[in-house]
């Protein structure tokens, strides 16, 4: 669509255009000739830009099309034209010299769509000198414009300056953030040369499932982490804190059934995720543990639970003893019987209130009207009110900044986490898709009174701050249970999440624990 117009184009040139050729800036040209140089390999030898199926941003790549369709459409009106520079240089839907701009407007929307800095850059050297020759071209063939009244000139001014501003707010956060990711790709592509870094999927029973792989060297331990929920895959943004593991350790993630890249894999043979329950799930843990043990050469592996993540993880754990060498449980779920935590945390916090002598009428009422409709909304506007009394001391967190720059965030990964903002505006998917499979089996969870035995150590690691799965119950529970080591360690000040908090520290204290139970 590019190259066949302007080769016709050579013998159709405009009348006199040679003429015009003369007064071409130098420095435009050189500028040209080099966005040309760097955005025509680059559009061939990357496959960032082929086409993946259809989903959100398919729509930056239809445009990145139509663009170019356009041009087709102002080549043909041209050829058909008396090739004067004027009808060279006539816009086409308002847009100036389309000959030139439409071009550039593809490359550019075609290295959004495939996360490539290169072309990105490229497109907008490109642009500056290509597009800057032919309005200077276009001026030279209509002469000035007619001045307009001053008033006018103003305003479309001021105009003018806040669209350049939006614009150039918009796509500076899009060149930037794509080119963070793609440094991160880059260096994740050095530091694993001799290692792994894989994303992939694997049959696990009768779906194939979603994993991330990384690790400096094959020959080291093998840990599984488990995402919490349920239904909330953090695949795409672990690599925040696994980077800190995967000098030791192999690390995978896995994005459980019926959520995220797992879920869209078999979107066409279980699109209302029928097959999805906690035995399940449990079945599909076995496979990727045999998976991964058959493929790393090991006998176990350690298993990493987050939230949701420990009731597989420690369910796993107990039942499997022999393939599990150390079972962590990072902000362990313990007692979610009709939402207990909730209620634990709420109480703690309607005390503090009350001592306080705050009124305490929203958050009771709050409570009440979720106790009532247990429905993720609900939940989270009780948390809201209730974590005004049991603040975190560390107020960072990197999980955002990592996801905006992950070196494999895909579509899908976007595609579920738009599913999962819904709830907030009352979408029901989430709940239809996840909820009604392991809702139930939440709402039983209580492991208190179990007496669990773990033949593996164990570790139960939770931010001090933590009051969604709250500390003391953690604390409660590591007292319960019977392990050859069993060991809770806080992590000052951080909340439910500390990985994302201070993910060093928090990668550090795993190695430190496990290198006491080898």
């Amino acid at each position: 669509m590019l190259v066949v117009p302007n080769l016709i184009w050579v013998k159709n040139k405009p009348t006199d255009y040679e003429k015009y050729v003369v007064n071409e800036n130098k420095v435009l040209r050189a500028l040209e000739r080099t966005g040309e140089f760097l955005v025509t390999p680059i559009a061939l030898i990357f496959s960032d830009f082929n086409f993946k199926g259809f989903h959100f941003w398919s729509i930056v790549l239809f445009i990145s099309f139509l663009c170019m369709v356009l041009y087709e459409i102002f080549w043909i009106r041209y050829f058909k034209s008396p090739k004067t520079m004027e009808d060279f240089y006539s816009g086409i839907l308002g847009i100036p010299v389309a000959g030139a701009t439409l071009p550039v407007i593809a490359f550019f929307l075609l290295g959004i769509y495939g996360g490539n800095i290169l072309m990105l850059i490229g497109a907008i050297i490109l642009g500056i000198g290509h597009i800057g020759i032919h309005l200077a071209h276009r001026k030279e063939t209509y002469g000035p414009k007619k001045k307009r009244k001053l008033s006018l000139r103003i305003l479309l001014g001021i105009l003018k300056a806040i669209c350049i501003l939006i614009l150039g707010v918009v796509f500076g956060a899009f060149i930037f953030f794509i080119g963070w990711r793609n440094i991160n790709q880059l260096s994740h592509a050095i530091r694993y040369k001799n290692g792994i870094n894989e994303q992939i999927y694997v049959k696990l029973n009768d779906q194939e499932e979603y994993i991330s792989i990384i690790g400096k060297s094959l020959d080291n331990p093998v840990i599984i982490s488990l995402h919490g929920g349920p239904g909330e895959p953090t695949t795409f943004i672990d690599y925040c804190w696994q980077d800190y593991l995967a000098d030791e350790y192999t690390v995978i993630s896995w994005d459980e059934r019926g959520c995220g890249r797992s879920y869209y894999r078999n979107i066409a043979v279980d699109p209302d995720n029928k097959t999805l329950t906690f035995e399940q799930q449990l079945s599909d843990l076995d496979a990727l543990v045999d998976y991964s043990c058959e493929r790393f050469g090991k006998n176990q592996v350690i298993i990493l639970g987050h939230s949701y993540g420990t009731m597989l993880g420690s369910r796993y754990a107990l039942s499997h003893p022999e393939k599990v060498s150390a079972y962590i449980g990072v902000g362990q779920c313990v007692n979610e019987q009709n939402y207990y935590g909730e209620t634990y945390s709420y109480e703690d916090a309607l005390k503090i209130a009350k001592e306080k002598g705050d009124n305490t009428s929203e958050m009771e009422e709050a409570y009440a009207k979720f106790s009532s409709d247990m429905s993720i909304k609900n939940l989270l506007q009780l948390r809201k009110l209730v974590s005004k009394y049991h603040p975190q001391s560390v107020t960072k967190d990197v999980s955002t900044l990592a996801a905006l720059s992950s070196p494999i965030v895909g579509v899908d990964d976007i595609r579920w986490y738009m599913i999962e903002m819904e709830v907030l505006m009352g979408g029901k998917r989430y709940n239809q898709l996840v909820e009604k499979s392991l809702g139930e089996y939440m709402m039983n969870f209580n492991i208190l009174q179990s007496n669990d035995s773990y033949n593996m150590p164990v570790l139960l690691l939770s931010g001090s701050c933590d009051w969604v799965c709250p500390v003391g119950l953690v604390k409660d529970y590591a007292d319960s249970i019977s392990a050859p080591k069993a060991c809770v360690i806080l992590m000052d000040g951080c909340g439910h999440s500390p990985q994302g908090q201070l993910p060093e520290e928090f990668a550090q204290k795993i190695k430190d624990f496990l290198k006491t139970v080898k």
